[in-house]
């Protein structure tokens, strides 16, 4: 009994045929396993009948996606709307099991190619060495080497609620992959292999048995401990390995035998238990927890680390003798702690290292555990105990021993300090300005002006207790002029408190960015915030917003202005002899920025990267990234080779080139997407028809995250709601609107098919967001697209939309060549559309669950149908693998 992607044509109804790329043969082996084996769980654990009603339904999405009459969509709907809302809800459990399993067979194939050599032949700088490399020919050795040192790529996690799969589902996601790892690796062995057999089974088993929507809202403090589990099982290790990758690179004879050339390049942020605009759940007291909880993991992982290094240390004194600098540190440690000293000596009598490594190691597990006697008061203490450690192995000659394990410890502390991440706090500029009226006014305050100035009291507390780096970047959302900053500061000094702070500004409206090279100009002239910046040098960062400035004006026409924006910002910065930073605050989804995020490096303006690379990492996005520390590997390689290589005049000169030679493309597009946006959004009663056609509603209660859908407003104002819901809505009515619409006219707009072609070729800008929109349109479905879009009776609307998406599919064709989206990259046209008729299976029972909910039929009371709704969003999800 045999459940799997069908390996024949499945090209959308209606589409020319083309024939599909063959799956890999393992990816192919894997599928077929898992699918196998889930068909023989739900035969055993089902109920009656579901197996046929599953296969039912999958032969007819299958023979609708090959068969574009109307009657062969209409013999699919027809099955999906025979079912009970009982067994509906086991079809679309049971669908959902099959693309967890799915994703990952196609995860372990990523991690089987990037474990056979990652880096593509045509792509040389796709990885850090390929990138020096490049570099060091077009600026010479000694400039590529000192832009190395001065990378920085700041990956900054989010608690934004995208990740639909409950913690629980991901755990045993996470268990079946050991299994399917160790399957490799036993091979032949029939006993083993009946024994993993055995355990794939009752792990599908049990992930077809555990409930696949969360119960309850996790709290923020969930979020964090969610977090901490991609620290402790990822990147803890594996950014050192990363750093020592890079370094075998550059000395491959000496790596591990001579002083890294390579320094800590990562630094960790994180908003979880930070971030509060519009999450009332994220209090100061959470924001001091989540400082807490990471400094606990943190510590316990270099006090782990310390620990083995120093059983392992057994170098005999007469082989290995001890500095004079370490010899007075062991005497200064053993002062301190000298029980542990004297056992120190009696179990290593004659291995001073050895002996100074378990006194640090004490030290360690003293500043987790707060004994101020023997605790370290801050990372830069003890790392200038391990230099002592790691010089005297040096001049003795153990240069294995002073640039091996030593090392990596080194450079856990030097990336993770003992805060792991720096927390970053966010609020909204109009909350400010209430809060500061009200202490102006000298008048009683509210909870919320409160609550405001208790965030200043965490900030200053988490300094002093974890250092300086733990907090104080101050990020102010919906930046609009520079009084929104300074009004930051103002608030810091009615709170009593002291903390450190860096303001951020956040320009996330169209309208926002065309003005952040004023706001900032004048933002630089407040005495408090020039004075922070005379203390750090001159570094001064800016947050851009990818998501609202989307929803704002459009795809196409924010893509346009946040490059424009960074031109103006970047210009203005090396004029007044900034170092600047710029913070992308992208998404997962196409919408929100999303996309690969090593090509979109490349695409940005000359000196807006200049080897420092910011951005936001959120909800499923950073399981997908981190989760595994191969793929970990391979994502961070990635993107800081695409930092570094920014720089590369090459690289510089083509974007200037181009952004020059298609100026005036640039401004067609984007009046003309603009237009034809506002079109649609600003027409009278849209807001409750958005609400009406897609789940908006019915997602806002998905149990994802800490955090509320909307501000306040009602599905009367767009205005108020959030980008994530905004994106995830669309996705899940198949239209994936907020990934494309607008592109399509203005493309006609230009007209000229040679014109866009040698565009696409030529400037880097429009080729990522043409790629990014021709991805979001394939996972986009006309059909399923126009079910959903019929139950908000505006047939305008309607007809908008579709003809949008089918005018912006024909230019994309155009223009990349081929009769189909995704032929260009035909690995991944095979992956979209081999899932789609999954998918359609999904969209359809949603579908009858919204018709049921929106009905007055007395059928709709209770909550069977809601949960499946709500299961189908979470299965789409994992079908689409994109959410917000």
């Amino acid at each position: 009994m045999v459940w799997r992607m069908p390996e024949t044509d499945t090209t959308r109804a209606g589409a020319p045929s083309t024939e599909a790329s063959p799956l890999p043969a393992q990816l192919r082996a894997d599928v077929r396993l898992l699918t196998t084996l889930l068909g023989q769980v739900l035969s055993e654990s089902g109920s009656s009948g579901l197996f046929d009603d599953v296969e039912a339904l999958r032969q007819a999405t299958i023979t609708a996606h090959q068969d574009p009459s109307a009657e062969a969509f209409a013999k699919a709907i027809e099955i999906a709307d025979s079912f009970t809302v009982e067994r509906a809800d086991e079809v679309a459990r049971a669908f959902t099991v099959y693309f967890h399993l799915v994703n990952l067979a196609e995860e372990c194939q990523r991690i089987r190619i990037v474990r056979a050599g990652a880096a593509d032949p045509d792509e040389p700088g796709d990885t850090i060495p390929g990138a020096f490399s490049q570099l060091a020919a077009e600026l010479g050795e000694d400039a590529a080497r000192q832009r190395l040192s001065g990378l920085r790529f700041h990956p900054v996690f989010t608690a934004h609620p995208t990740e639909a799969r409950r913690r629980a589902v991901a755990s045993s996601i996470r268990r079946l992959a050991a299994l399917l790892d160790e399957r490799t690796v036993v091979g032949a062995d029939p006993a083993a292999g009946r024994r993993i057999h055995r355990r794939l089974l009752e792990e599908i088993d049990t992930l077809w048995r555990t409930a696949p929507l969360r119960a309850t809202r996790p709290a923020p403090e969930d979020e964090v401990r969610s977090l901490m589990t991609i620290f402790d099982e990822t990147l803890y290790t594996t950014l050192p390995r990363m750093y020592r990758y890079v370094d075998d690179a550059l000395q491959p004879d000496d790596s591990g035998r001579r002083a890294p050339l390579v320094r800590p390049f990562v630094r960790l942020g994180t908003w979880v238990g930070g971030d509060r605009d519009g999450n009332p759940s994220v209090t100061a007291s959470v924001t001091i927890k989540a400082a807490a909880i990471a400094s606990e993991h943190v510590l316990l992982g270099l006090e782990h680390t310390a620990t083995a290094l120093a059983r392992s240390s057994t170098l005999d004194s007469d082989a290995t003798p001890p500095s004079s600098e370490l010899i007075a540190l062991r005497r200064s440690l053993s002062l301190a702690d000298e029980s542990i000293a004297a056992a120190s000596t009696v179990s290593a009598p004659n291995e001073p290292h050895k002996q100074t490594l378990v006194l640090i190691t004490r030290r360690i597990a003293a500043t987790r555990t707060r004994n101020a006697d023997l605790a370290y008061s801050d990372p830069d203490a003890l790392i200038a105990d391990l230099h002592v450690v790691q010089d005297s192995l040096r001049a003795a000659g153990a240069m294995r021993q002073a640039f091996g394990t030593l090392q990596t410890l080194i450079w856990q502390v030097e990336t993770f300090g003992f805060h792991l991440a720096d927390l970053e706090v966010r609020q909204h500029s109009a909350v400010h300005a209430k809060a500061l009226e009200e202490c102006v006014s000298g008048g009683p305050r509210s909870q919320q002006t409160s609550e405001v100035l208790d965030v200043f009291h965490a900030v200053a507390q988490t300094q002093r207790k974890y250092g300086q780096r733990a907090a104080g970047r101050y990020i102010v959302s919906f930046t609009r002029s520079a009084e929104d900053l300074a009004t930051v500061y103002r608030l810091a000094e009615f709170s009593g408190a002291d903390p450190v702070l860096d303001v951020i500004p956040l320009f996330e409206t169209f309208d926002d960015l065309r003005a952040a090279r004023g706001i900032l100009a004048e933002a630089v002239k407040h005495p408090a915030f020039a004075a922070r910046l005379a203390q750090t040098g001159g570094k001064l960062e800016v947050m851009l917003g990818y998501s609202d400035s989307s929803k704002d004006v459009g795809p196409v026409a924010a893509n346009l202005a946040l490059y424009d924006a960074q031109v103006q910002i970047t210009e203005w910065a090396r004029d007044n002899g900034y170092e600047l930073t710029l913070f992308h605050g992208r998404g997962g989804t196409l919408g929100r920025g999303g996309g690969p995020t090593n090509t979109a490096i490349l695409a940005q303006p000359p000196h807006s990267v200049d080897g420092r690379f910011k951005l936001t990492e959120q909800g499923e996005v950073i399981f997908a990234r981190y989760g595994d520390p191969t793929i970990a590997m391979r994502h961070i390689d990635q993107v800081a080779a695409a930092t570094l290589l920014a720089a590369a005049p090459s690289i510089e000169s083509r974007n200037v080139a181009a952004a020059e030679k298609y100026a005036e493309v640039a401004a067609q597009l984007t009046a003309a997407s603009r237009a034809r946006f506002d079109s649609l959004v600003k027409a009278d009663g849209f807001a409750p028809w958005f609400a009406t056609v897609t789940p908006m509603e019915e997602i806002g209660r998905l149990q994802l995250g800490s955090r509320p859908a909307r501000r306040g407003l009602s599905v009367e104002s767009l205005e108020d709601l959030r980008a994530i819901p905004w994106v995830f809505s669309w996705s899940q009515a198949r239209i994936n609107l907020a990934g494309w619409f607008g592109l399509g006219s203005a493309l006609a707009a230009v007209g000229d098919v040679d014109l866009l072609s040698r565009a696409y070729e030529e400037w880097p800008l429009l080729r990522t967001v043409i790629d990014n929109v021709a991805m979001s349109l394939a996972k986009a479905d006309p059909r399923i697209a126009r079910q959903y879009l019929d139950l908000g009776d505006r047939p305008d609307l309607t007809e908008l939309v579709l003809s949008e998406m089918e005018l912006t599919r024909s230019w994309l064709n155009h223009i990349v060549g081929g009769s189909e989206l995704l032929d260009n990259r035909p690995e991944l046209h095979t992956a979209v559309h081999l899932r789609s008729p999954y998918v359609d299976v999904l969209s359809l029972l949603q579908l009858r669950a919204l018709r049921v909910l929106r009905s007055d039929s007395p059928d709709a009371a209770g909550s069977d149908w809601e949960h499946l709704l709500l299961l189908s969003v979470s299965g789409v999800s994992a079908g689409l693998q994109n959410t917000g």
